[in-house]
């Protein structure tokens, strides 16, 4: 009987040993080929190229975990390779998927209290590629067993340098950091193969505890290396793990050459999109941009963005969103971010003007003092410099940037006019009704982008056609989608305005870096306080846009858009001209050109473009507000206060009068609707006397010249029972 048991439990036992035998060569799950794993494998990153393929910018997309690029046993530092055996599969080359006197030595250690796994590379490379093998808190030995099974299956299909190239990129490592490429970037700030022997001890110690103590994972990497605690080796390995595992990942963001468009069209984790910047353009923007901020320093000027497009396709060809490393907000996209326009919208209010044929290049118009009423009081342009001069030209005003004439154009075109311009043009950031504007719009009283103003430059040198712009290749807008917002004639002669050096000579000088050795068409703006300065301008091919300033809002330090802007736009122009033949601008039909004589003298004789019905051979300035005198102040629809707390014989109001070239008004008196005269010969301080007034400048025949209504308004004194006058 006993003989029985003994031989039944000796067959049970072979037949057991026989069957996990037979198991060893039956694997849980197939084995894929590693073509499949590279194949499934997907970086965090995503990359934007150029239009030719050329890498520009890195962008992580995936943020539940971090990974690099899949890399080869080649592409990885020895010295690393040489660390992992050690500590993890010392016998790698020497067993078939299972160390099997490691797996004793393991099992040994458990039983005795310690802590060792046992588990080879390609056993790791197993729980990698099917999840459910991955060793679980259980750690139960029935997993164990199928991981291992599957590691022996896994070796007679794959080769050892296979098995290395898939646990190189699938094992974990600190944190949301998974394979070596990501690794060693985010905790080094390198490629795999620049590790040295103290990082490569330093990731290996990883693998067994990626998220174990600081302290531990240095300890663990000197006894890698067989290195005493006290050795300078070691101490300097204690000092990268307190350094680069604790604040890695976070320092080594990767940006490129094109972050702010990567960040806008990248969405998928390895996704290696083709745009359709060009990274040799793009690369000189950036530095000469970078360059000319660094030029501008101790004048408070940190932030600048510039954009390139081709005129014809709508092609984005450089996009900088900002100075990098000049800013403290390099974040922000300077190409999207709204900011003052300065005076970069008046070439879309004069040519609204032309194309209305109320104005022509030739026309003048009147550069003295202003003051317009608004629902939001009183407005008061004035020229950039504070002088006036007197009848000029639109040619010139345009050209030369005045500010007064601008003002009283878009009186005469009326603002809800040029306000449907311009969102016509494409500025969607003007959110606010019309009348919110009012007559501010013709100085740039709003609120653009880059993006937006670029574009608008581009309709003009595309002859008025305006259409969106293109970032990738598969995007091309077809014709149909674009439209002619402004004719062609205006917007032609528009740009041979803005091409005219002598035109701009006024203020800008003929030697300055808006005149270009080509035909370029340029204007520059600049906003209240020098808080924004712009140069905006076209090539037959080419349209830049540049934009200097701080995201903060700070005002910038004697920083114009001539200043500052200009030269970065200048330079950037000339390069994308190098080897271009300079072509001649065909006029659109409708056009004539028309040799025009000032009566006066005030401008020189020259050749004029004209829409066809407007052309004339003399200019005859006639009934110019700047050719006689005028009440400078009150200004027309002022109201004024008189302060409680001064004495009433304390308070005076100004009366003054002047000519366009500033002199007194000679022989001219001021008269009150209630009879009383004073002299305009020189200023009169009168006293305030609360109510509506009316005031007329009259000659010394009595003749009215001009003509003012303001109001004086008497405060309530807190505490007091006196009511105001109206």
């Amino acid at each position: 009987m006993k003989r029985r048991i003994l031989l039944a439990l000796a067959g049970g036992t072979l037949v057991t040993a026989g069957a996990l035998t037979l198991s060893m060569f039956i694997a849980p799950y197939p084995v894929v080929p590693l073509d499949s794993v590279r194949a499934a494998w997907r970086a965090s990153d995503a990359w934007l190229l150029d239009r030719h393929g050329e890498p520009l910018s890195r962008v992580r997309v995936d943020h539940q975990r971090r990974r690099g690029d899949w890399i080869t046993p080649a592409e990885v530092s020895p010295a690393f390779v040489a660390a992992v055996l050690a500590a993890e599969d010392r016998r790698f080359h020497a067993h078939a998927g299972v160390d099997w006197p490691g797996m004793i030595g393991a099992f040994w250690q458990t039983l005795t209290g310690g802590r060792r796994g046992g588990s080879t590379l390609t056993m790791q490379v197993a729980a990698a590629v099917h999840p459910k093998l991955a060793r679980s808190g259980a750690r139960d030995v029935l997993q164990k067993w199928r991981q291992m099974r599957q590691a022996l299956a896994i070796e007679r299909s794959w080769r050892k340098d296979e098995v290395l190239e898939a646990w190189l990129n699938l094992t974990p490592f600190r944190g949301e950091l998974e394979g070596t490429d990501a690794a060693a970037r985010a905790l080094f700030g390198k490629r795999a193969a620049g590790l040295d022997r103290s990082e490569s001890a330093l990731l290996a110690s990883l693998v067994r505890a990626p998220n174990a103590r600081l302290a531990q994972v240095a300890r663990r990497a000197c006894a890698l290396l067989a290195l005493g605690v006290d050795s300078e080796e070691c101490l300097l390995i204690q000092s990268m793990a307190a350094q680069g595992l604790r604040h890695g990942p976070a320092r080594h963001a990767i940006g490129g050459d094109a972050p702010h468009l990567a960040r806008r069209l990248l969405s998928a984790p390895g996704q290696r999109l083709v745009s359709t910047l060009d990274a040799r353009v793009q690369r000189f923007a950036v530095e000469t941009l970078t360059r000319h901020l660094h030029e501008l320093n101790g004048r408070q000027v940190e932030d600048g963005a510039l954009l390139v497009l081709d005129n014809p396709t709508g092609e984005i060809i450089a996009w900088v969103g900002s100075s990098g490393g000049l800013s403290n907000a390099g974040e922000v996209d300077g190409v999207t971010a709204r900011r003052q326009a300065g005076s970069t919208l008046k070439p879309f209010l004069y040519a609204l003007a032309i194309e209305k044929q109320l104005l022509t290049a030739a026309s003048i118009l009147d550069d003295s003092p202003l003051a317009v009423t608004t629902p939001a009081g009183l407005y008061v342009p004035q020229n950039y410099d504070h002088s006036f001069r007197g009848s000029v030209s639109l040619r010139q005003s345009l050209a030369s940037s005045l500010n007064v004439p601008a003002v009283r154009t878009v009186t005469l075109v009326g603002h809800e006019a040029f306000y449907r311009q311009l969102k016509g043009l494409g500025f969607d950031t003007l959110d606010r009704d019309a009348h919110h504007y009012s007559y501010a719009l013709a100085l740039g009283g709003a609120d653009v982008t880059l993006l937006q103003l670029t574009n608008a430059y581009r309709t003009l040198a595309n002859g008025g056609w305006s259409g969106a712009v293109v970032t990738t290749p598969t995007a091309q807008t077809r014709d149909d989608e674009g439209e002619q917002v402004m004719t062609a004639q205006a917007a032609f002669i528009v740009g041979d305005i803005l091409a005219d050096p002598a035109a701009r000579a006024l203020t800008f000088g003929l030697a300055s870096p808006l005149a270009t050795r080509y035909a370029a068409s340029v204007k520059t703006g600049t906003s209240k306080d020098m808080r924004d300065n712009w140069a905006v301008g076209y090539s037959d091919r080419y349209t830049v846009g540049v934009w200097v300033g701080n995201f903060s809002g700070k005002p910038m330090h004697d920083v114009s858009g001539v200043t500052g802007a200009a030269p970065v736009w200048r330079e950037v122009m000339d390069f994308l001209q190098q080897g271009v033949e300079p072509a001649q601008r065909e006029p659109p039909e409708g056009l004539v050109r028309q040799r025009v004589v000032y009566a006066d003298g005030s401008e020189p004789a020259r050749e004029e473009w004209f829409v066809a019905g407007t052309e004339t051979a003399t200019v005859t300035p006639v009934g110019s507000m700047a050719g006689r005198p005028r009440i400078e102040s009150p200004a027309n629809g002022a109201i004024y206060a008189v302060d409680p707390d001064i004495p009433r014989d304390r308070q005076r109001l100004t009366l003054r009068a002047r000519a366009a070239a500033r002199t007194a008004a000679r022989g001219h008196w001021f008269e009150f609707d209630d009879g009383t005269r004073l002299r305009a010969d020189a200023p009169q301080l009168w006293p305030p006397t609360p109510g509506r007034h009316e005031m007329a400048l009259v000659d010394a025949q009595g003749t009215e010249i001009d003509r003012v209504r303001f109001e004086v308004r008497g405060l309530r004194r807190p505490g007091s029972g006196l009511a105001s006058s109206r």
